[in-house]
């Protein structure tokens, strides 16, 4: 797995876990535990994949082959198509 493949996953992580974090203060009743998931969600996009996009973005520009999502379209894109 290349540098590029497993920052694109930690970012792909930390995003699902902030949806969870969404989700959990969505369903909570409590309006004080509803405010802290809220507030964890808030943290995990400003700190955790605030961080790990400029990553992304940084090794990308600096080594293209790091291009993952692009390197994923472009092979969809190259193959033949299905015969039946």
């Amino acid at each position: 797995m290349t540098v590029g493949s497993k920052l694109h996953q930690a970012l792909s992580q930390a995003e699902s876990l902030k949806a969870q974090l969404e989700t959990f203060g969505h369903d909570t009743q409590d309006p004080k535990v509803k405010t802290q998931f809220y507030q964890m969600a808030q943290a995990m996009e400003q700190h955790v994949i605030g961080s790990l996009r400029s990553r992304v973005n940084h090794v990308e520009s600096q080594e293209p082959q790091y291009k993952v999502r692009q390197q994923a379209a472009q092979q969809a894109g190259a193959r033949p198509p299905v015969r039946g």
